[in-house]
């Protein structure tokens, strides 16, 4: 059974006793799966109001791509792109928990400033040395992420000894420092296909319980991904069944938050893992 957590999301408590669903926007032209579809209010407002109807309980907006090989930009153009979708989606939802992915402090306070209320940083604070201070200051839920290099780099033959080992070993030193400095609500991602092959991929998923010690909620990303794709020889348009099995999978072994593109699906698998633990389940012979 999955610790019970509790986030606080600009004074709205979002909790995590049964899994919850992040669903993606994508504002960045580049995204590997949706790119370019969502780059104004008339795609961006419909596909928001789908996601939150599917049971999304939290809303993560991105401008970077962060897909291998994919190529910097600097703040200015992520704020140009992003501000004005978190304002937008905020302005017409503004019961809604929105996450902003972002890797810049700059960027994440001026996010906070427009309605989001937890940062979402594929680095964990190491693309800018300013990052923790500044989520210290905004007192907001952090996530952070593990990756072995950078999104042009982190493909090019990642190895670990032990790759689990490892993975705790950077989020033992990096929430040192946010517990430091007084950040409380921290959420941990792994990384999947960020700096890892198919095999690690998969000997990550299969020993998630061990970030338990950890004593944070869990976020699994695995929604269309080339550890999907590899296994199976399909495209990301065609992944929705293998991104399901993977999800699934993820909530056995103890996922809190999956990000998905989605949701719909991600909400089905959770509701059908939660079903399987409810307690004193009758026996019905057909």
């Amino acid at each position: 059974m999955s610790v019970s957590y509790q986030i606080n999301c600009q004074g709205q408590l979002l909790t995590l006793s049964s899994p919850v669903v992040m669903g993606i926007v994508n504002v960045s032209p580049d995204s590997f799966y949706d790119g370019g579809k969502f780059n104004d209010e008339t795609n961006i407002l419909p596909h928001v109001e789908q996601m939150l109807l599917e049971g999304a309980a939290i809303i993560d907006i991105g401008a970077v791509s962060s897909r291998p090989g994919s190529k910097y930009i600097t703040a200015e153009e992520e704020i140009k792109r992003l501000i004005p979708a978190v304002k937008l989606i905020h302005h017409h939802f503004p019961a809604a928990v929105l996450s902003v992915d972002t890797s810049s402090a700059d960027v994440a306070k001026l996010a906070i400033e427009n309605g989001a209320s937890i940062i979402n940083d594929i680095s964990a604070g190491e693309f800018d040395s300013m990052m923790f201070e500044t989520i210290a200051r905004l007192q907001v839920p952090y996530i952070m992420m593990h990756m072995q290099g950078t999104p042009q780099t982190m493909q090019q033959n990642p190895f670990y000894e032990n790759v689990t080992l490892e993975i705790i070993r950077f989020f033992v030193k990096r929430l040192e420092k946010l517990r430091s400095l007084g950040v409380k609500d921290i959420i941990i991602d792994p990384g999947f296909g960020f700096g890892k092959t198919v095999q690690y991929n998969y000997e990550l998923l299969a020993s998630l319980r061990s970030f338990e010690m950890l004593d944070c909620p869990l976020l699994v990303g695995v929604s269309r991904k080339a550890m999907i794709n590899k296994v199976l020889h399909t495209k990301p348009e065609e992944a929705l069944n293998g991104t399901t099995v993977a999800n699934t999978i993820a909530l056995m072994n103890g996922a809190n938050i999956l990000r998905v593109h989605d949701v719909k699906e991600a909400v089905e698998a959770v509701k059908i893992v939660n079903e399987l633990r409810r307690p004193n389940k009758e026996i019905i012979l057909n």
